[in-house]
């Protein structure tokens, strides 16, 4: 009996053994299964189907462009870090969300969600970012391709729903296939006011921080410094809102916000902005600005500012404005304005918006030229 007993008892033991998981073949086992082959030091592919949760002990490697298919869901655990490989060509690293799929990235201030360059010494454009596509209205047409990870994008469902971003460091991105085709920190494709959007720090884009083209989502607390393009973008027919933005180090513009680049007096949606809570600081001697705090483009749309920031550093023209019959239209009917601000003594110029409101002690983003105590978990 005492035999067979440890027999049997070694025979359950190999059998637990060889159901234990393996770090590199972690497939979610629950109601949600999906098919995809998760694997830590191999972070690649298209996950078509279910429900795939990181694991937030591990470091990821992203070794390839990673595509959340319509009808799964990836979900990023506070803490979970994923890093780019050092070594695979920067353009094809990145992670991509279609329309009808989720990514809930669900950081926390004290453990958020890192996505970073994988290299000994790293810079900008190490590897692609973040791109999300919804089914939100763009007034470029329903069915648009993104410039980067070639996703569909466009709709009629302005309160489509993409998951969530909940306090994302992501760094090192915008890597370039050429001067005008580029990845930026995050990307939002026509995506809907259903998809939660706070607590985003980018550091160091080779292209632009964060654009939005097109669709209603709305985004709260964003930190963005050092952009090598423009540090946010926004563009073809976005109906959001952006509250609590901090900006430092701009190569060209703060913010640059067009209408519709082929259609700028009347592409619709027109693009309508609301801009809460803003700081821009320029930056050290690297950071020109030089298209300025703002820049007013392909028609611009309608931009609103309420309390706006603009630090000494930056150059005395506070706006760019184009020259198109849409840029000239929209001004001239009051659609670009600005309620509440403080501008650097040596910004003289600020033709183009309709000013009112208090014209000092306006603080910005929280804090004037230093960085919020919201965003403190950034540091």
């Amino acid at each position: 009996m005492k035999k067979s007993f440890f027999a049997m008892a070694a025979i359950l033991g190999l059998a637990v053994t060889g159901c234990s998981s393996d770090d590199n073949n972690n497939n979610n086992n629950d109601d949600n299964k999906s098919s995809f082959e998760l694997k830590v030091d191999d972070l690649k592919g298209e996950i078509k189907d279910g429900v795939v949760t990181l694991d937030p002990t591990k470091t990821y490697t992203l070794t390839g462009g990673l595509v959340v298919k319509g009808g799964a869901t990836l979900v990023i655990p506070a803490g979970t870090v994923i890093k780019s490989s050092a070594t695979a060509l920067s353009t094809s690293l990145y992670i991509a969300v279609e329309r009808n799929a989720k990514i809930n990235i669900n950081g926390t201030a004290a453990k958020p969600v890192i996505m970073t360059s994988g290299k000994a010494s790293p810079t900008e454009s190490d590897w692609g970012g973040l791109i999300i596509a919804g089914n939100g209205k763009v007034n470029t047409g329903d069915n648009g391709t993104s410039e980067v990870g070639g996703l569909s994008y466009g709709g009629n469902n302005n309160a489509d729903s993409s998951g969530n971003i909940n306090f994302l460091k992501i760094s090192y991105t915008g890597s370039k296939f050429s001067a005008t085709k580029e990845y930026n920190g995050v990307s939002f494709f026509g995506v809907g006011s259903g998809t939660v959007v706070s607590d985003i720090y980018t550091y160091e884009s080779g292209d632009d921080g964060i654009e939005f083209f097109g669709g209603a989502v709305n985004a709260t607390n964003l930190v963005i410094e050092n952009s090598y393009d423009d540090s946010l973008d926004f563009a073809d027919g976005w109906q959001g809102t952006a509250t609590n933005v901090y900006i430092k180090g701009v190569t060209k513009a703060g913010v640059e916000g067009s209408n519709n680049e082929k259609n700028p007096k009347d592409g619709l949606p027109m693009t309508s902005a609301k801009l809460v809570n803003f700081s821009i600081i320029k930056g050290g001697a690297l950071f020109k600005a030089d298209e300025k705090a703002i820049n007013y483009k392909d028609g611009g749309g309608k931009q609103s500012y309420t309390n706006l920031y603009v630090a000494d550093d930056m150059p005395k023209e506070l706006v760019k404005l184009s020259a198109d019959a849409g840029v000239t239209a929209n001004i001239a009917a009051g659609l670009f304005t600005i309620a509440n601000y403080t501008f650097g003594a040596q910004i003289t110029e600020t033709t183009g918006p309709t000013l009112s409101g208090t014209t000092t002690g306006a603080v910005g983003a929280g804090a004037g030229v230093e960085l919020p105590t919201w965003a403190n978990w950034t540091k």
